[in-house]
This record gives structure tokens, sequence and C-alpha cells, in this order.
């Protein structure tokens, strides 16, 4: 962002992406003016609080967490059944995706070296990220960015956690809901995502 010109910006993202900026609010917070998270709770609560709902519904996690080279060989096999098994398992199948975004993200996870990439964030979620984000507990280090957490009604986060308590545990300002969806919120209702995160940047503004 600096190198784009913006010391200071707003951020919308989603799960993996989500947990980046969580991460970049942390260790940057005079750079994120505010920020918008979908569909995730904390990951160092979402490990300790596995049971077995949560890890029926997002077994991806414990499978991609494994040594190299088990899962990539497991995706690079068939990359497309790999999409239809995580995404076309969720609340709203494999609707909200039009044929074109689909052959997208089957192009991009073909692509050599990214069922690796893939595996590597999984890994390190479960490693170094539960490290530093236990530590920043421990010192009482919180996010202080204006923050809204939204999460569809029908996904895991909502069956399996108290997302709005878990981020008030790890952020300062922060306010929270359910939407009217599953896990892919901007496909599902985007009208309504773009209405929330507008009015809550304009709110902070």
């Amino acid at each position: 962002m600096n190198k784009l010109g913006f010391s200071q910006f707003y951020v919308l993202a989603h799960d993996r992406g989500a947990r980046v900026a969580h991460r970049l609010a942390l260790d940057h917070p005079d750079a994120v003016s505010g920020m918008v998270l979908l569909d995730i709770a904390p990951t160092l609560a979402m490990y300790r609080q596995t049971d077995e709902k949560f890890a029926r519904a997002y077994w991806h996690w414990f499978t991609l967490i494994r040594p190299t080279p088990f899962p990539e060989k497991l995706i690079e096999s068939d990359p497309l059944l790999y999409l239809h098994s995580v995404m076309g398992v969720r609340s709203a199948g494999m609707a909200s995706f039009t044929p074109h975004a689909l052959a997208e993200y089957q192009r991009c996870l073909s692509l050599p070296g990214s069922a690796y990439g893939v595996c590597e964030d999984y890994r390190a979620s479960a490693g170094i990220d539960l490290e530093h984000d236990q530590h920043d507990l421990d010192r009482g280090h919180q996010v202080t960015s204006p923050m809204l957490a939204l999460w569809g009604q029908h996904g895991a986060i909502e069956q399996c956690f108290d997302a709005l308590a878990e981020w008030k545990k790890v952020a300062t300002n922060v306010r929270g809901k359910a939407m009217p969806s599953g896990h892919y919120i901007a496909e599902e209702v985007p009208e309504q995502l773009t209405r929330e995160v507008l009015d809550f940047f304009a709110s902070i503004r």
C-alpha cells in the first residue's frame, strides 16, 4: 500500500484474507483506518474450540496442515473435485458462482505451486499464526482500528462460535452481525453486503 501511495486505508477481507487483515491491523494499527472481516472468528479461538461439528464442516483445515506432499497431491490430482468438495458443500452449494468464476478458480488452483501455497497457508495458521495470536493475547495487544465482523447465518461460524464475543476479546472497537447467507457473503448477498460496508466506513470517517 505504501508503494501505491497510501499510508492509511480501509480494509475489506474474506476468509483467509480476513485472517491476514486481522494480523495487519495488529502489526500496523496506524495504517488501518477501519476494516470489515467476512465470515471468520479469530483463528486461535477457532482452533481452541474445535468440536466434532466444526471439524466436519471445516475438514480441509485439518487435512491441509498435514506435512507435504500428501495434501498437495490430493489437490493436484483433481483440482475441480477439490473445489467442489470444499466450496460445493457450503450452504449455497455452487449456485453462487458463475461458470466463468469457477473456471478461474480451477485455473488458478491448477497452476504449478498453487496447491503447495494453499497448504502452506493452512500450515502457518496452525503453527506460527497461533503462536503470534497467543503472544498478543498474553500481552493484551488488541486490534484498535474500528472493525465490523460479518458472518453468514447459514454457515459454520454462526453454528459453531459466538463470533462477536470472540472478536470482542481481541479488538477494542468492534461490532458485528450475521448476514442472510452462507460462507460466501459477497457472492450470495452482494447488495446487502455493499450497503453494510459503505455504511460502516461512512460511520467511522
